[in-house]
């Protein structure tokens, strides 16, 4: 890997030569800016406001403005006649707790490599004392024209130095937070803990940019020619009220799911998520019209008793009148009887005249 900066660790009266190394790198796409009409590129070009004139690199300085718009002009050689003991050096301050640095102060990582064989030695050491102590070092370090604070802590057998940003440099978190008073209930912890739970850990280094992924396809798809798919959107809920409480025990079923777990659960607790639904052949098979048939054939003989009973004369007529009736009855009955059996046929025949249609 490139060095971007030499210099050496002062650790007491120690010095060790180091080489700075960049310990990250930017993956990120970018794009250029052209010319809809003809594709052309557009570049920026540097042009003096005075005479409008574009100027090359060897003829651009350095100023500063002043609050009255005055240039204030400042060169390479004013700066470097500044008491910078930093400048090529870095300067450890101290050794505090890691826990002791804030995260919002973490800035660019770098690699710190021993330069040369006699700086093996002394870096060894100081390797190896922070990795007794458990703690890291603060340090001040000069990098691209300004004085910097830095922490360095050991990385497999590598010392690696984050930058830090100045304590004066992170805001207040004034006015962040919401400015009404919420009321967080147990239930919802417990369903917050369930879900944190389910999550579990990751390993770090399964972690990818999908973004980056897409991009990369578009870039070649449409370099190829190929017709791009619009992709469909899922719909994130983004400003809708939502049920708190709903939401996370979802949230768990849906991690579980996704790790494999939740499958030894009762047919009650998934019925609401996996609800049976009848096969193909369970669809085209028709219904029986037996029940149907029974149904109405019972309808029909008990309002042939109903109607029997209706014509039936009373117990006080004559002995004569009573055997008369009692034809009439007969006859009445089987004229009902025959009635009711030709009614229940054509009941029954016409389910059976829809099943085979």
């Amino acid at each position: 890997m490139r060095s971007i900066w030499n210099g050496a660790i002062s650790f007491g009266l120690v010095s060790i030569p180091i080489k700075l190394v960049n310990a990250t790198e930017n993956h990120a796409i970018h794009f250029r800016q052209i010319h809809l009409a003809d594709g052309g590129r557009i570049r920026y070009r540097k042009v003096c406001e005075l005479d409008e004139e574009e100027v090359s690199g060897g003829e651009i300085g350095k100023a500063y403005e002043d609050a009255d718009g005055t240039m204030i002009p400042i060169t390479d050689e004013d700066l470097a006649q500044l008491p910078l003991p930093t400048a090529k050096t870095i300067e450890i301050v101290a050794f505090v707790p890691a826990d002791e640095i804030d995260p919002l102060q973490m800035d660019a990582a770098y690699y710190l490599s021993a330069n040369g064989v006699p700086a093996a030695k002394p870096y060894t050491l100081l390797r190896e004392a922070l990795k007794r102590s458990n703690k890291v070092a603060v340090a001040k370090y000069a990098l691209r024209g300004r004085e910097r604070l830095g922490m360095l802590r050991v990385v497999d057998d590598v010392i690696a130095m984050h930058g830090l940003l100045w304590p004066d440099e992170i805001r207040a978190t004034e006015g962040v937070a919401p400015d009404s008073d919420v009321t967080v209930r147990d239930a919802e912890l417990d369903l917050a803990d369930a879900l944190m739970d389910t999550l579990g850990e990751v390993d770090m280094d399964s972690l990818h940019d999908d973004y980056r992924e897409a991009v990369e396809e578009l870039i070649a798809a449409k370099a190829s020619g190929e017709a791009v798919q619009p992709s469909e959107s899922e719909d994130s809920g983004g400003g809708k009220v939502i049920d708190l409480i709903a939401a996370l025990e979802s949230s768990v079923r849906a991690a579980k799911k996704s790790r494999g777990e939740g499958e030894g659960e009762s047919e009650e607790d998934m019925a609401d998520v996996h609800p049976i639904k009848k096969s193909a052949q369970q669809k085209s098979t028709p219904r029986k019209s037996t029940p149907k048939s029974t149904g109405t054939k019972k309808s029909t003989v008990s309002t042939a008793k109903k109607t029997t009973q209706k014509k039936t004369p009373s117990k006080s007529a004559s002995s004569a009148s009573s055997s008369k009736g009692s034809s009439s009855a007969n006859s009445a009955k089987k004229q009902t009887s025959s009635g009711s059996r030709s009614t229940t046929k054509k009941k029954t025949a016409a389910p059976r005249k829809r099943a085979s249609a």
